[in-house]
């Protein structure tokens, strides 16, 4: 599948307690402002908590590649009164038909495939399924953080489990790569930018690339 699904499905538990909270709440809230309403796919969704901002008017959808994920999105959507359409389903193949949403998000996805034909693949995906000038946001790990310098283009990030470390796949794109790609497929991207966590002043070092795009 080119993704670390095992992987996700072994760690899922200790995911949901490590990373309750979105690290993006705050672009996602200005994006629920933004868009108002509509129907909404959150592509990679893991245990669900990206679907919080937009918990009032929007219709929402949900994918992720695990199965023990999917099984903690519909745990984490009863916590929190949530009604959220979810599958099981890889991002470099969408369940979905042509046209179908009006918004999507895929938090710290494309960057977890592996292949460069997949990647293309994925975003092409991303762009058939929405409505035309529908709009996406998508969060992918910078190759220009430090930390990251002399590692390369692809790692392998560890996850510590009972005594275990299991290894998590990561692509890691530059805003120029990025940027790139996401106008070879057809979106209009209308910003780059860093996370609001990053409070570097040099924005091209930040942890994050976060891209909002349109069709």
């Amino acid at each position: 599948m080119g993704t670390n699904a095992t992987v996700f499905d072994e760690i899922a538990e200790s995911w949901y307690r490590v990373h309750h909270w979105s690290r993006f709440s705050h672009e996602l809230k200005e994006l629920s402002l933004r868009w108002q309403q509509g129907r909404l796919l959150n592509i990679g969704c893991a245990h669900g908590p990206d679907f919080l901002p937009f918990r009032e008017r929007f219709e929402l959808w949900g994918l992720d590649v695990s199965g023990q994920m999917i099984a903690l999105a519909k745990r984490y959507a009863a916590k929190f009164n949530l009604q959220v359409n979810l599958a099981i389903a890889d991002a470099i193949s969408l369940p979905y038909r042509d046209n179908s949403f009006d918004w999507a998000i895929a938090i710290a996805v494309y960057h977890h495939i592996r292949g460069e034909k997949e990647r293309y693949q994925a975003f092409l995906e991303l762009k058939r399924v929405l409505k035309p000038g529908g709009e996406a946001f998508i969060t992918a790990w910078n190759r220009w953080q430090p930390g990251f310098w002399l590692k390369g283009k692809e790692v392998n990030m560890p996850w510590r489990l009972r005594g275990r470390i299991l290894y998590r796949y990561y692509y890691l794109f530059s805003y120029a790569e990025l940027d790139r790609l996401l106008k070879q497929v057809g979106f209009t991207a209308l910003r780059l930018s860093p996370e609001k966590m990053h409070r570097s002043p040099f924005p091209l070092l930040s942890r994050n690339i976060c891209a909002l795009v349109k069709k």
